[in-house]
């Protein structure tokens, strides 16, 4: 079991839902955490709880969007951090309507956000990995990227689009021992999935945040001859 006190790690869309969770468990472990989002008060109130856990803890708020901010945020939190091993692409929007009703705005938004923003964040932090010539990278897509339905054709396509670039980076890097899992979650009681109106966040029929969280230190833990390529987390039994 790989050891990860002590490792530095970066998670866009941190300051709460997923981003959250995996921050909170990753300090568990004494991993040292720089969050990234838009919303300060957010961000702010979560850098303190990751502080009671002992380990460095740190925030930049930028939009995933764009890449100038991406570089100078990503340059400062790696310099900050001494180095960066871990990198947690998370940060996403969600937006349904029917493909004739959605205005290209919006479409384009999604796209830029879901796609464009994994590619920024990743080519910043990249070269520092193969530098050291190990890492892990997570891009939390959906199971909506695996299959289209009514009402998610803009969310669906950013999706498909990510794990498509997801899965051709992992075999890219894989010479440089860097692990690249694809992870395609269905509904978890995320922040964004009750604001949009999808569960109810009952913990006792919708899978939890934290249970997110523990699979991807799981992977973590996985010894560094072993990757995990992909990854779906689904409710047993949703009411």
């Amino acid at each position: 079991m790989t050891k990860l006190k002590g490792q530095n790690a970066i998670i866009t869309g941190g300051g709460r839902g997923l981003g959250k969770a995996m921050a909170i468990a990753f300090a568990k472990q004494g991993i040292n955490v720089a969050i990234t989002g838009r919303n300060i008060q957010a961000l702010e109130e979560t850098v303190k709880e990751l502080q009671s856990y002992g380990v460095t803890a740190i925030y930049a708020s930028f939009d995933v969007k764009d890449q100038k901010a991406v570089n100078s945020n990503i340059e400062q939190i790696i310099t900050t951090l001494q180095g960066v091993d871990i990198l947690v692409n998370n940060a996403g929007i969600a937006e349904f309507g029917t493909f004739i009703d959605m205005p290209a705005d919006k479409w384009e938004n999604i796209l830029l956000t879901n796609v464009m923003g994994v590619y920024n964040v990743t080519k910043a932090v990249l070269p520092h990995l193969i530098k050291k010539n190990q890492g892990d990278i997570f891009n939390v897509a959906s199971t909506a990227g695996l299959n289209g339905n009514a009402t998610t054709s803009a969310y669906s396509a950013s999706k498909f689009a990510l794990i498509g670039l997801s899965e051709s980076l992992m075999k890219e890097v894989r010479k440089n021992n860097i692990r690249v899992c694809t992870l395609t979650p269905s509904t978890i009681a995320s922040d964004m999935s009750i604001e949009l109106g999808l569960t109810d966040g009952n913990p006792d029929h919708i899978v939890q945040p934290e249970d997110f969280a523990d699979l991807v230190v799981a992977t973590l833990q996985l010894p560094r001859r072993a990757m995990l390529k992909t990854a779906s987390l689904w409710t047993t039994n949703p009411q």
